[in-house]
Order: C-alpha cells, then structure tokens, then sequence
C-alpha cells in the first residue's frame, strides 16, 4: 500500500513540475509567433494544462480500460477547475475575482453548460446511437460543437481586441529562440505523458486495497492530480495581475475535457465510455453546471465586496464542489 501510494505521490509531483515548465514555454512559444491572446488562452494554456487529462483518459479507456476513471477524471478535473476560481479569488485580495474578469468568459461558461448538459444526457440514457461498434454519436457532437465553441469565442475576442506589448515580445526575443523553446516544451510535454500514462495504475491500486468505488476515486484522485498544472499556472497568472488568463484558462479547460471525453471513448473498445460508467457522475454533471452557472452570474453581476477571503458567488462554488464531494463519497461507500 505504501509504495502504491509513494508511486501516485512522484507521478503527481512529475505533472505539477513539468506542466507548471510547460505552460511557461507555452506563453513564451505564443510571444515568438503572435498568436492573439484569445487564441492562447483557449487553445494554447487550455490545451497544454489538459494534457495529464487527455493521456490519463486515454490510458484509463484503453490500458485500464475502465469508463469510471476515464470519466470521473474529466468530470473530476472541471470540478476542481472551478473549484480553483474560487482559490484566485483569495490571491485576489483587494477586490473579487470576477468584478475585474473580462466578461467574455461569460460565453465561455455559458458554452460549457451546454456541453455538460449534453454529457449528463449521454450519462442518464441507456445506450447511444452508433457509428461502428464502440464510437457513439455522442463523441461526434462533442467534438464537433467543441470546434464550434472555441471558433464562436475566438470571433467574440478578435471584435474586443486587447491591447498588445511589443516591449516584451522584443525583450523575449533578444534573450530566447523559437528553436529553444519548441524543444523544453515538447521535452515537458513528453514528461507529462509518460506520468500521466502511468498514474491511472496507482489510483487502481488504491481503489482496489481501500474498497472504494473507481467512480469516487477517479473523480478525486486522478482529477485532483491531473488539475496540479491550472492550479500552478492559474496562480502565477493572478500574481502578476493576468487575471483573465487564468479565468480564461480554467473555463478554456473545461470546454477542452469534453473535448478530452470524445477522445477517450476512441480508445475504449468494450463499448461506450458514457453508458459503461456508473450513473453517479451525474451526480457531478448537475454539481458542474451549477458552479459554472455561479461563475456566470458573478462575472455578470460583478459585486465587489467580499466576505473575508472570498466573495458570495466563489463561495457558493466552493460550497457546491464540497457537497459535490461529499455526495460521491456517500454514493461510493
């Protein structure tokens, strides 16, 4: 039990590390080619911080072969995602977090609803309509209105252009090359691979010698492992004042690992990863949807005020992922 633990411990370490240097020479890589900030940060930081999630999910659907933890680290990681605006919101200590975030993230959330709605669909229905005997049209339709989010988001960002800083993008590239920097990212990018291929056989193991259900341990454990690089660089956005990147970074995030979900049902050969896995991670859905729902009206209605560290709506969506929790927990014992 014990090295199985020591095991799930250095794999964690191996993605907060090496996903906290690749999201680095991610923002340093979207300097060197001037890609707008909008593209960065629902492509480029969204993607890169998702990457533990996507090979966690295709190595729990094909090695492990198990829907629950396939499923339960994508819902899992959302929820801590959102869970992880409420944390900003204590680095933001003057003013709540979303009083001074763009409210273009409010497209974001709005599209991520949509998308969740169509998980927890795919969750509750019996069987899904097939295109060859272990792809549904579920993954299609994510897929594609994933394509379609980040396009629609793109557009609303290109007509409200931030302004740019040429100073920094020619300090960048006195000091560093495009050359350098493709190669530490790829070097990172193949380190959170190979951790993440390998995290999904500890949180079997601990799943399997402490009795607990794989949909609970997917949820917490590989999510909450896999979600170390946006908390690493959501962060360190807040601290030098980026605040809409690291908003733009989690809701980014969570389009992406629907995205995520679709991929893994490619690599699940047993059947379709939505029916397969247990029903209580609707109990997840409905949680997200409401915490992002949260997020939504707080970017809306932006109060300022805060009581003690965290505003009404972050703590209303700290208060949600903790009853989210606790009902998985309930459900798995």
């Amino acid at each position: 039990m014990l090295l199985t633990i020591l095991g799930f411990l250095l794999c964690a370490a191996v993605i907060f590390f090496s996903g906290t240097k690749l999201a680095h020479y991610g923002d340093q890589m979207a300097e060197l080619t001037g890609m707008g900030k909008a593209w960065f940060g629902l492509i480029m930081m969204a993607s890169v911080t998702s990457l533990p999630e996507l090979f966690v999910g295709i190595s729990s659907a094909s090695i492990i072969e198990s829907a629950d933890f396939a499923v339960g680290d994508v819902l899992g990681s959302c929820a801590f995602n959102l869970a992880i605006l409420s944390l900003l919101d204590v680095f933001s200590k003057k003013t709540s977090l979303f009083s001074v975030a763009s409210q273009s993230h409010v497209l974001a959330g709005a599209l991520g609803v949509v998308l969740f709605s169509f998980v927890g669909i795919g969750l509750f229905l019996p069987y899904d309509f097939k295109l060859i005997d272990w792809i549904g049209v579920s993954s299609i339709v994510f897929i594609a209105f994933y394509l379609i989010s980040i396009k629609l988001v793109y557009q609303y960002d290109k007509g409200h252009p931030t302004p740019s800083i040429p100073s920094k993008l020619l300090e960048l590239q006195n000091r560093t090359s495009i050359k350098k920097v493709i190669f530490w990212y790829t070097l990172n990018a193949l380190v959170v691979i190979v951790a993440a291929l390998v995290l999904p056989h500890f949180v079997e193991q601990i799943s399997n010698q402490t009795g607990l259900n794989k949909s609970f341990t997917g949820t917490i454990l590989l999510a909450a492992s896999t979600s170390l690089p946006e908390v690493a660089v959501s962060i360190a956005a807040i601290k030098i004042g980026a605040i809409d990147m690291a908003v733009g970074n989690l809701l980014g995030s969570n389009l992406f690992n629907i995205f995520i979900l679709a991929i893994g049902n490619f690599f699940y050969r047993k059947g379709h990863i939505l029916v397969d896995a247990s029903e209580s991670h609707i109990v997840s859905v409905f949680s997200i949807i409401t915490m992002t729902a949260i997020a939504i009206i707080g970017l809306t209605y932006r109060s300022k005020s805060k009581a003690f560290f965290l505003a009404w709506d972050t703590l209303l969506i700290v208060i949600m992922f903790i009853f989210n929790m606790v009902i998985l927990y309930k459900l798995s014992s």
